[in-house]
């Protein structure tokens, strides 16, 4: 794991935190030493040097006694005798106790044996110590001295050298104890020390670590922003750590990207208003003899709109009379549609009555039919009837005769008819498409006289229209002559503003970017080629009026000198 990925107050945490379980650490190990020397110290003072001090008891007192003893051979009077007798008996019980003691005390094999030799010992000096003391209380002293020298102060001398071993032993153990606690302490001491030169090397370690992986960063970090306060963007900052140095150097960085960026537009808008400040400039002076030219043609469009004047009132004039010939053709039309409407009703009797003609035609060819059948009939029965039928059969020949004749014109009647009802039909069709024609010639009439009046009335309100646009073209003569004297202005503020143009492209320019952000961020601008404002003799003061603010919308795109103003 990276430690610069740590975060400060959690790298801070574990410095201290190790710190504190090494001192942690060192206390508990000095508790643990301390805890046994102080174990050590008790069983010194507490077994060790009262086992010492009761074998020193036992060897002092037994030491008296043998003194009491001799006391006793040489006293003679009774009172002192008695006090020696209490001594010893004060000696013996102070004796008795230091072995109860011991016995209680004493534990190793050695020394439980050292004991049993003691009692055994004593036990045999006590009994030779009594014989002599009953001896000395019945005045018997040769006696008593002779006991004592043979069997009492032998016995005492095996005694006092138990007692001595019993002192050696506990001496030496004092002294192994003593050298135990004297080897803990230093021992303590030494581990004491070790640990606290590792707790100091180790804290002064993670000190110089933790504050080199903090201090580092942010002498990174205060380069970079002594960089940027010199103008120099070209700085490339690597935020690779995940601390709050790297935050900082995060935001640095985003800080750097955003100047980087700002400069950039800046110097691309500055760029951008030099050229067109040097384009407004141009366009102004070719404005301005523009805004002449439109003078001189306002003068020109005021005399040719007086003509146009009398020439809309010359249209209305004409429009009034060809509404007066458009609405008496439109009553002629309407009559003549009225007349051929008639027409129309005629031809459909006319066709009526041939039909009704061809339909007797019908009959009367029907009738000469029947008539030729029965005239056939009658030559039939009449040939039947020999030569008294023959003159019914030559009627009936004349009969059949005249029934096919009748049959015939009848035929060719019907035929004639037919071709009247077919040629009526006809002229009933052209009749109805003539009436339909006389109805589209007076519609059509009828519109042209309603345009003729909407002609009328819109060259009447041109001729109004004309006169206010007279006025117009006076009023704009005159703002024209402002125009100029605003573009002259106009002029003066983008010299102005081209002059301001540059000192922000010299104060943009302190800053330094990387060749492809420069590029990056600065789009190439087209070169134009811009004509040189001639110098006024004096100059021009621009009236402080307040402008208002852009509307929001799309802005409009720099013309390039070459392009050409035909609109004002």
């Amino acid at each position: 794991m990276n430690i610069l990925n740590v975060r400060i107050g959690a790298r801070l945490a574990m410095g201290f935190g190790a710190i504190f379980i090494l001192m942690a650490t060192l206390i508990v190990l000095a508790l643990l030493r301390f805890n046994s020397i102080g174990e050590i110290n008790h069983q010194m003072v507490d077994s060790d040097w009262v086992k010492a001090e009761a074998a020193a008891t036992i060897d002092v007192t037994t030491r008296a006694n043998a003194r009491r003893n001799m006391e006793l051979l040489m006293e003679t009077e009774s009172a002192k005798v008695a006090a020696l007798f209490a001594d010893i008996a004060k000696n013996k019980k102070a004796i008795d106790e230091a072995v109860v003691v011991l016995d209680k005390l004493i534990y190793t094999d050695k020394g439980k044996a050292l004991m049993q030799e003691f009692k055994e010992a004593r036990g045999k000096y006590v009994a030779s110590f009594g014989k002599v003391g009953k001896l000395v209380a019945d005045n018997h002293r040769d006696e008593a001295r002779q006991i004592l020298l043979s069997e009492t102060l032998p016995a005492l001398d095996v005694v006092q050298g138990i007692v001595a071993q019993l002192t050696a032993v506990q001496k030496k153990m004092v002294e192994e104890r003593g050298a135990t606690a004297a080897g803990h302490i230093d021992a303590a001491i030494q581990m004491m020390m070790v640990l606290g030169a590792l707790a100091a090397v180790g804290g002064i370690a993670l000190a110089y670590w933790i504050t080199h992986s903090i201090t580092k960063p942010l002498h990174e970090a205060v380069k970079i922003a002594q960089t940027v306060a010199a103008g120099d963007l070209t700085s490339v900052i690597e935020a690779k750590y995940k601390d709050e140095t790297g935050q900082l150097l995060r935001a640095l960085k985003d800080m750097n990207g955003s100047l980087i960026r700002i400069v950039g537009e800046v110097r691309h808008s500055t760029e951008a208003i030099a050229i067109a400040s040097t384009q407004i400039a141009s366009g102004n002076m070719d404005l301005s003899s523009r805004t002449e030219e439109q003078a001189s043609s306002l003068e020109e469009t005021a005399s040719s709109m007086e003509e146009l004047t009398g020439t809309v009132r010359q249209n209305a004039d004409n429009a009034r009379q060809a509404n007066q010939l458009a609405l008496t053709a439109s009553s002629v039309a309407s009559k003549g549609g009225d007349v051929v409407s008639q027409v129309v009703d005629t031809m459909g009797s006319i066709n009526d009555s041939a039909k009704k003609i061809a339909d007797i035609i019908g009959v009367i060819d029907g009738i000469a039919f029947q008539t030729n059948i029965l005239a056939l009939n009658a030559a039939v029965e009449a040939a039947r009837a020999g030569e008294q039928g023959r003159g019914f059969a030559v009627v009936a020949g004349e009969v059949r005769s005249l029934a096919q004749r009748s049959a015939a014109a009848a035929k060719e009647i019907k035929t004639l008819i037919g071709d009247s009802v077919q040629k009526v039909n006809a002229g009933s069709r052209l009749v109805d498409d003539a009436g339909s024609t006389m109805q589209e010639v007076v519609a059509s009439v009828r519109r042209v006289t309603d345009i003729m009046g909407e002609i009328t009335a819109a060259s009447q309100e041109q001729t109004t229209g004309i006169e206010q646009i007279n006025q117009a073209v006076i009023q704009m003569d005159s703002v024209t002559q402002q125009n100029a004297a605003l573009v002259e202005q106009a002029a003066a503020a983008a010299a102005s503003l081209q002059h301001q143009a540059g000192s922000l492209a010299q104060v943009v320019g302190v800053f330094k970017l990387h060749h492809s952000e420069a590029l990056h961020v600065l789009p190439a601008t087209p070169k134009a080629t811009v004509s040189v404002l001639p110098q006024k003799a004096a100059a021009v003061q621009i009236a402080n009026k307040a402008v208002p603010p852009p509307k929001e919308g799309k802005r409009p795109e720099l013309a390039v000198a070459g392009d050409e103003w035909e609109q004002f």
